[in-house]
């Protein structure tokens, strides 16, 4: 990769955590942030959206966070990216790809999903009603299941515990005790171990994040893998062209 394609990923990965706090205080009617080179990366990003400084609890549970969201090989978003990228196309056209591709809510918007469960449920008496309702109906449970991993996702293991931290020191375990159930029955009925997304989106809700943010602050954090991949794509210099199998009839005649 050239200097400028290196320059690009670092001010992008720069960038990110300063235009989405800047987008969430001009909705909030909030006045624009001086930059502050004495907070993290995650440190700044809770600054601009909670409009204080996080404590150091909250802002390491942010930092591992992002950390553990950073990348993970080939998934959806990153292989648009490196196609983009294979193709020659600049850094933020693919960069753009991978946006585009993270906005599907089977990909980047599946914490928001389970926080939307765990509201509908409400308590930890209803859980085990609500999941047989929704495997009744033949209905998804987000935060469960994943392509790569057929045991619990090593990421949310560590999440898991940071939701418990951030939970007790606000005096608020509603969630994570929602969860430990929910991750109970589901195991029980459907033999699914927990994935990142299951434990994320109760961290970010504790941290008074909006939900909303919740993808946006996926981009936050995998903009780093991102641009790691698609440098590395611009140094093989082959053009990612995957082939399809027809797998439809064949011979027919035509009139």
């Amino acid at each position: 990769p050239g200097a400028s394609s290196i320059s690009g990923a670092l001010r992008l990965t720069a960038a990110l955590p300063t235009i989405l706090g800047q987008f969430h205080r001009r909705r909030a009617h909030l006045p624009p942030l001086a930059p502050r080179p004495d907070l993290n990366h995650a440190g700044y990003l809770l600054y601009a959206l909670l409009n204080r400084e996080g404590t150091e609890l909250e802002t390491r549970a942010l930092d591992v966070a992002l950390i553990l969201h950073a990348d993970h090989e080939l998934n959806a978003s990153t292989f648009a990216a490196r196609i983009t990228a294979s193709t020659l196309s600049d850094l933020y056209s693919a960069i753009t790809s991978a946006i585009g591709t993270l906005k599907g809510p089977l990909h980047g918007g599946a914490n928001e999903q389970v926080m939307k469960i765990l509201d509908e449920i409400g308590t930890v008496d209803r859980v085990e009603a609500a999941v047989q309702a929704k495997l009744a109906k033949h209905e998804r449970i987000m935060g469960f299941g994943h392509r790569v991993y057929k045991v619990e996702d090593p990421r949310a293991t560590i999440l898991r515990e940071w939701s418990r931290q951030v939970g007790q020191a606000k005096g608020d375990l509603h969630y994570f005790d929602l969860l430990v159930r929910l991750q109970e029955v589901v195991h029980r009925e459907k033999n699914l171990y927990p994935n990142v997304d299951l434990w994320s989106g109760s961290i970010y809700t504790l941290l008074g994040i909006p939900h909303d943010l919740f993808t946006p602050i996926f981009a936050v954090s995998r903009i780093s893998g991102w641009t790691a991949h698609v440098l590395e794509e611009y140094e093989d210099l082959r053009l990612i062209r995957p082939k399809a199998l027809y797998v439809g009839p064949t011979d027919l005649t035509y009139t």
